[in-house]
Formats: C-alpha cells, sequence, structure tokens
C-alpha cells in the first residue's frame, strides 16, 4: 500500500531520466509513495508548433495520467522549469494533493501565466536563473504563501539536486 502516488515531469528539452527527477523518483520510493515519470521529448520536439514545442499537448498528456492517477488516490505533482508550469495549471484540473516546482516558469508566452490550486506548494529557485528571474518566483510564491528555498544556482539547479531532493522529501513528509 503506498501513501499515494507522484508525477514527476521533466523540463524543456530534458526527459524522464534527468538527474532531478531521477533523485526525486528515489526519495518518492523511500517515502512509500508511487511514481512515474512521464516522457515529454516527443511533445518538446514539435518546434512547428513553437520555439518550446507542443505545451497545450504536454497539459493534456499530464492532465490524463493525473486524473488517472487522481481515480486511485492521493497526487502530488512535481515539474522541473516547463514541467513545473504544467503541474501547476493542471492541479487546478485535478485534485491534488501537493506541488513540488523546480524553477518553475512562470509566464508562458500567450498561454495562461502559472497558476496553482491551493495545495501545499514547495518551491526550489535559483538565485542566477539566466531564464526564469528569481524576483518573478519569490513574488509568485508569497502571493501563495508557498515554500521557497532560493539557491546560488542558475535554472538548472545542477549544483542542487541533493537539496531539491531534500525540499522535496520534506513536502511529502508533511502530507
Amino acid at each position: 500500500m503506498t501513501r499515494g502516488h507522484c508525477i514527476l515531469s521533466h523540463g524543456f528539452e530534458s526527459g524522464p531520466d534527468a538527474t532531478k527527477v531521477t533523485a526525486l523518483a528515489e526519495v518518492a520510493e523511500r517515502l512509500g509513495w508511487s511514481h512515474e515519470r512521464p516522457d515529454y521529448t516527443d511533445l518538446d520536439a514539435r518546434r512547428d508548433i513553437s520555439s518550446l514545442g507542443d505545451v497545450v499537448a504536454r497539459l493534456a498528456r499530464l492532465r490524463g495520467l493525473a486524473q488517472a492517477a487522481a481515480a486511485r488516490g492521493p497526487v502530488v505533482l512535481a515539474g522541473s522549469s516547463l514541467g513545473g508550469y504544467i503541474a501547476g495549471r493542471i492541479s487546478l484540473d485535478v485534485p491534488v494533493h501537493g506541488l513540488f516546482l523546480m524553477a518553475p516558469a512562470i509566464a508562458m508566452g500567450p498561454l495562461p501565466a502559472l497558476d496553482a490550486a491551493a495545495v501545499p506548494v514547495s518551491i526550489i529557485h535559483g538565485w542566477d536563473d539566466e531564464l526564469i528571474p528569481a524576483q518573478a518566483v519569490v513574488d509568485w510564491a508569497h502571493a501563495r504563501r508557498a515554500d521557497l528555498l532560493l539557491v546560488n544556482d542558475g535554472h538548472r539547479l545542477s549544483d542542487h539536486v541533493d537539496a531539491s531532493a531534500e525540499a522535496f522529501g520534506q513536502l511529502l513528509a508533511r502530507l
């Protein structure tokens, strides 16, 4: 019997075997949560649709997976960058118990800005993120009273994989 299910969404031009989502999967398993890491690489490759691929299809893929998981029990969504954006947006459509966002994309061009359900939210973001300004994430987190860990790192958070996993574990332990 698991405590629930975690869906871990990789960032743009990354993949389901990426270092950060792999680290989160290990934490989920250790804490008694089942998990899956959807592969969005086929959608990211759709440059004919936008410079970030087919974001609408990414949202639809995660919505379907999250709805199926929510029918079985508690769900936590986690994501990095674009994966964080889709996790937040889908939390508005599917009942989730928590969100974990790593360097989340706050704005997505013509799509609605990042929003999220009123559930526990934990964020890790780099002070020196070259794609998503830290202040935008601070403002977003402040409005939601989200847990926010700011670290000396860039967008990839490559120096803070362990810190990301630890923060994710803290969120899961609270739920």
